[in-house]
């Protein structure tokens, strides 16, 4: 399995790049939303990658995230959805707004991706409702992403690309998640509060969440 490359980037596609790794070139394809974020034709990068097997294809798939890549896994089991279709809902709304739409039911913030229509996109928000709290914890686990490698660097294995900063952090929302669920919130009442607040505060820190989320799950009345 093939779960990270770094190196140079030979060749950009509208769907893909080629990355040359030591002398082999690994042909990788990716969203929009990251495409956009990688260097030109020369420039050294790296990406977290998911090798799709059938018996007449071999194709790779990069992310600049472990939870980005997780969501694209997870997204690949709703029936109807495939590797492009993954890529083009990540590419609209990137792995937090993933999150936050299925966290909250908002099936229509999903069909702004190209190709997927109002029954694929409940059955996203659906299948995959009871996964958002796992998934947000990934972003206080997952590990600071480093620097993509130097052209004189001899690259192992690799190492992720850091992509462009989308506030509030994955952390943060992790983080609000761990102390809701501490008090005693249920993952999903919890996850959908965080949800909701972070898309109202763009900039708010692990504190901001879990204020603004508790108000949100106060009882009414």
């Amino acid at each position: 399995m093939i779960g990270r490359v770094a190196g140079r980037i030979d060749y950009r596609g509208t769907d893909h790049v080629l990355i040359d790794v030591r002398g082999v070139g690994y042909l990788v394809y990716c969203s929009e939303r990251t495409l956009s974020a990688l260097p030109g034709v020369g420039g050294m990068t790296a990406l977290y990658t998911d090798l799709l097997v059938r018996e007449d294809l071999l194709q790779l798939f990069g992310f600049p995230t472990l939870v980005e890549k997780e969501w694209h896994r997870l997204l690949m089991s709703v029936q109807g959805v495939g590797a492009k279709a993954s890529l083009a809902i990540l590419g609209a709304l990137g792995p937090e707004g993933v999150g936050r739409a299925i966290a909250i039911g908002d099936w229509h913030s999903v069909t702004a991706a190209k190709g997927i229509g109002a029954k694929t996109a409940q059955r996203v928000v659906n299948e995959l409702k009871d996964k958002v709290p796992m998934v947000m914890a990934m972003g206080a686990a997952s590990p600071a992403a480093p620097p993509a490698p130097d052209a004189g660097e001899a690259i192992e294995s690799a190492a992720v690309v850091t992509p462009t900063p989308v506030p509030p952090s994955p952390g943060a929302q992790a983080e609000a998640l761990s102390a809701l669920t501490n008090l005693g919130y249920s993952p999903g009442e919890a996850a959908s509060a965080v949800a909701q607040v972070a898309g109202e505060m763009p900039e708010g820190t692990t504190s901001d969440l879990i204020r603004a989320a508790l108000r949100r799950l106060a009882p009414k009345g």
